[in-house]
């Protein structure tokens, strides 16, 4: 069974604070559509950077991420975040911060400090000022995204007090995705975000933290969603591209199919909309 959705844009409110290649911020109000109201628990095992958890309503939230240096930002931003935005803002309004020199001196100490909180200010600022929102990672997990030469530069102070107030009612854990599907129980729903499969199926992995995300994990990423539905009582629903590959490994759920308008490339001629889909396991 599937559907159409055209999506509305006016209605979603509340940005995350990075830049996320393949966030949902565009789509949390379809997403918001499809989770039980009637759960009080969101789990997220891809959390990004977060859009479902700000645009939605539930009473708590377990947020994972493969992503050490994402979690150890949040976590960070949740306990203290007026000194975060004040030692933040020294590196961003330095003289200096939109140039490449002071970008890859910054993601040079970035990729050599073992400094917790450090690491937390020099993302936030390799997000913003790095190509296209980037997060990506060598085989030596160093982050090597570019600069991005953007002309101007939001710092998103609003945005970091609003996620640093819903965070409260959140915990974040740096885990695999496995991880998450262990802690459901009945009062809880899963919503997951992961890497999208390819749209064309000449490769089989995307970048997963440093890691790859391959078919395989996401045939066991549906695997587990049957499973979890069927052991646990618990729904799950998963984004992905509309594909032959995802609708043979989402079989058995609802399917529900939306346009989304890609941004991810600079060229306005890439810049074309895409089938996703929404798949639901209930149980």
């Amino acid at each position: 069974m599937s559907d159409t959705t055209n999506v509305n844009l006016s209605s979603l409110k509340s940005r995350p604070f990075l830049k996320w290649a393949g966030g949902k911020y565009r789509l949390t109000e379809e997403i918001n559509k499809v989770l039980p109201k009637r759960k009080k628990c969101l789990i997220e095992p891809f959390v990004g950077a977060g859009s479902v958890f700000l645009n939605s309503q539930f009473e708590r939230y377990i947020l994972l991420d493969i992503n050490p240096d994402l979690i150890n930002l949040f976590n960070i931003v949740k306990q203290d975040v007026e000194y975060y935005i004040q030692e933040s803002k020294k590196i961003f309004f330095h003289p200096q911060a939109n140039t490449p020199i002071f970008y890859y001196q910054i993601r040079q100490q970035f990729n050599e400090t073992k400094d917790n909180f450090q690491r937390s200010i020099f993302f936030l600022y390799l997000n913003r000022f790095g190509f296209n929102g980037l997060c990506r990672y060598n085989s030596k997990c160093e982050f090597n995204v570019p600069f991005g030469r953007y002309k101007t530069h939001y710092f998103p102070e609003k945005e970091l007090r609003y996620f640093s107030q819903k965070a409260k009612s959140a915990v974040f854990i740096c885990a695999d995705f496995q991880e998450a599907f262990k802690l459901a129980d009945k009062d809880t729903v899963i919503y997951c975000d992961p890497p999208y499969a390819p749209l064309l199926q000449d490769t089989n992995f995307t970048g997963y933290a440093g890691n790859e995300f391959g078919l395989i994990h996401q045939q066991r990423l549906a695997e587990l969603a049957k499973q979890v539905v069927l052991e646990k009582q618990v729904p799950v629903i998963i984004s992905n591209h509309d594909t032959h590959f995802t609708r043979t490994i989402y079989q058995g759920a609802k399917i529900k199919r939306i346009r989304v308008q890609r941004f991810i490339s600079q060229s306005s001629i890439k810049r074309v909309k895409v089938n996703e889909l929404i798949a639901i396991f209930k149980p």
